[in-house]
C-alpha cells in the first residue's frame, strides 16, 4: 500500500488528484467548524450529547454542534438509495439508466433535487429542535417567541434552515467534485474524514476518564477500557483486511481455436468473486436509514416532565437508540438487504456468462449460457450471505454487547433487590459510559475507514497500471 502511494505521488496526474482530494477535505473540515447564526455550538453539543450515535457517525461532529455542515452527506446518501430503488421499480428510470452518459446525467440531476428536498425537511426539523422548549429550557431561557431579542422565532428558524440547506448543497458539490477530479468515492472520503476527526476526542475522553478516576478501582477500570478498545481496533483492522482480500475463484476453461495461422485459447483461468463484493456501502446505507427514526424523534420530541417518554416520536427516540435491541435488529436486517441489493445492481451474472461463452470459455461441468449464469448466481448468493454475515459481525456485534450491558444496567436501576453481579455490571457500564460510545460504533467506524482506504489504494493501482499501458502503447 505504501509503495502504491509512493508511486502515485511520483506521477504528476495522480499527485494532482491526491492534492485535490486533500484540498476538498480541508474545505469540508473548515465548513464543519463554521457556526450558524444564533447557535452556541458548545451548548448544542452538551444538549445532544452522545444520544444520536449513528447520526453522528454519518454527519460527523458538525451535527452535534449544529454548524454549517451539520447535515453532511446524509441527505445525499438517502437520496442515492431512493434513486437506486426507484431505478429498479420504475421502467422509465431503468431505461434512463441504460441510456448511456446522457441518462446517467439526468438521474444525477434528479438525485440532486431529491437531496435538496430531504435536506430542506431535515433542516426545518433540526432548526425547530434548536428553538424547542426543551432546548431553550436547557439554556435557562424562558419559552416564548422572543428568545432571540427583537427577532421573531420563525425568522430565526428560516435563517437556520437556509444555512443548513446551503451546507448540504455544498457538501454534495464537494463529494461530486471528488468523484470527478479526485481519488476515491466522494461520499466515502467525506465519511472517512468524519470518522478520523473523532479519534482524538475519543481517546481524550478515555484519558480524562483515567485522570478523573475517584479511586484505584475506577482507575484500573478505565485503563482496562483503554487497552480493550485499542486491542479491539487493531484486531478489527487485521480481520477486515484479511476478509476483504479473500475471494471465491470459479474455474474457466477456454477452448482452442485457430485464427488465421495462429492458435488461441486452450488456457485455464478463473473468475474471482470477492467475498465482500459490496464493500462498505451496505454499512453506510444501513446506518443512514437506521438513523431516520432518531431524526424524526429529534424533530418531534415529546418528553413529559416526569422523564417518561410518551408519543410515537418519543417511542422511536427511546427504542431506536443504539443501546436498544430494536436498533440492532433493524441494523442487521438493513445490512443483509443492502448487501444483496448492492450486488444485484452492480454485478450481472447473465452478462458475465455471455462474455465467457463469446470468448470461447466454459465452466468445467457446466453448460454455457443460462446454466452458467445460474451457477454463477448461486455462488454469488452464497458469498453475498457470507459477506453480509461478516459485516454484521464487525459492525453489529459490538452494538449487541453494548445493548446487553445497557439493558442489564437499566434493569438493575429498576430493582430493589441487591445483586452482586448486576451491581458490578452496572458499575462497569457507568465507569465506561464514555467508552461505550466508542465500542458501539468502533466496528462500523473501522470498517468504513479500512474499506475506504483499501478501495482508494486499489483505484490508485488501477490508474497506475493504465498509465503504464498507455505509456507502452505510446
Amino acid at each position: 500500500m505504501f509503495q502504491t502511494l509512493k508511486n502515485a505521488w511520483k506521477t504528476q496526474e495522480l499527485k494532482t488528484k491526491l492534492l485535490f482530494t486533500l484540498l476538498i477535505i480541508i474545505i469540508y473540515r473548515l465548513g464543519s467548524c463554521i457556526p450558524v447564526p444564533w447557535v452556541d455550538s458548545e451548548l448544542v453539543s452538551t444538549f445532544f450529547g452522545a444520544s444520536f450515535g449513528s447520526m453522528q457517525l454519518i454527519m460527523g461532529d458538525a451535527f452535534s454542534q449544529a454548524n454549517l455542515f451539520a447535515l453532511s452527506v446524509s441527505p445525499y446518501i438517502t437520496s442515492s438509495i431512493i434513486m437506486q430503488l426507484l431505478t429498479i421499480a420504475i421502467p422509465a428510470l431503468e431505461r434512463m439508466a441504460q441510456d448511456g452518459e446522457e441518462g446517467k446525467k439526468k438521474i444525477a440531476t434528479i438525485t440532486r433535487i431529491v437531496t435538496m428536498v430531504l435536506a430542506l425537511v431535515t433542516a426545518i426539523g433540526y432548526s425547530l429542535t434548536l428553538v424547542s422548549p426543551q432546548y431553550l429550557a436547557s439554556l435557562g431561557k424562558s419559552v416564548t417567541l422572543a428568545n432571540y431579542g427583537d427577532l421573531n422565532v420563525w425568522f430565526v428558524v428560516t435563517v437556520m434552515t437556509a444555512c443548513f440547506c446551503a451546507g448540504a448543497a455544498l457538501v454534495m458539490w464537494l463529494a461530486e467534485k471528488i468523484n470527478e477530479f479526485g481519488i476515491g468515492n466522494g461520499i466515502s472520503v467525506i465519511l472517512l474524514a468524519n470518522i478520523i476527526v473523532r479519534l482524538p476526542d475519543t481517546y481524550e475522553n478515555l484519558i480524562l476518564m483515567m485522570t478523573n478516576a475517584a479511586d484505584t478501582a475506577n482507575l484500573i477500570m478505565s485503563i482496562a477500557w483503554t487497552v480493550i478498545i485499542t486491542a479491539f481496533l487493531l484486531g478489527l483492522v487485521w480481520l477486515i483486511v484479511w476478509f476483504t482480500d479473500s475471494e471465491r475463484r470459479i474455474p474457466v476453461q477456454y477452448a482452442k481455436r485457430v485464427v488465421g495461422r495462429k492458435m488461441y485459447g486452450g488456457q485455464s483461468s478463473n473468475l474471482p468473486l470477492k467475498l465482500n463484493m459490496a464493500g462498505v456501502m451496505p454499512v453506510i446505507f444501513a446506518n443512514s436509514i437506521v438513523s431516520i427514526p432518531q431524526t424524526l424523534a429529534m424533530i418531534w420530541n415529546t418528553s413529559s416532565a416526569d422523564g417518561y417518554y410518551t408519543g410515537i416520536a418519543a417511542f422511536a427516540q427511546y427504542y431506536f437508540n443504539y443501546t436498544k435491541p430494536a436498533y440492532v435488529l433493524l441494523s442487521i436486517v438493513l445490512l443483509f438487504a443492502f448487501a444483496y441489493f448492492y450486488i444485484m445492481i452492480s454485478f450481472n451474472p447473465v452478462e458475465v456468462a455471455n462474455n465467457i461463452r463469446n470468448n470461447g470459455g466454459a465452466v468445467p461441468g457446466i453448460r454455457p449460457g443460462k446454466p452458467t449464469s445460474e451457477y454463477i448466481r448461486k455462488i454469488l448468493n452464497r458469498i453475498t450471505f457470507i459477506g453480509a454475515v461478516f459485516l454484521c459481525i464487525v459492525s453489529e456485534v459490538p452494538k449487541i454487547i453494548v445493548s446487553i450491558f445497557a439493558t442489564i444496567a437499566e434493569t438493575s436501576n429498576l430493582t430493589d433487590t441487591p445483586n452482586t453481579v448486576i451491581t458490578a455490571i452496572n458499575n462497569f457500564y457507568a465507569n465506561g459510559s464514555n467508552a461505550f460510545m466508542t465500542v458501539a460504533f468502533a466496528g462500523t467506524s473501522v470498517l468504513i475507514v479500512v474499506g475506504v482506504i483499501l478501495e482508494t489504494v486499489r483505484e490508485l493501482e488501477s490508474q497506475l497500471t493504465m498509465r503504464n499501458y498507455k505509456g507502452f502503447l505510446d
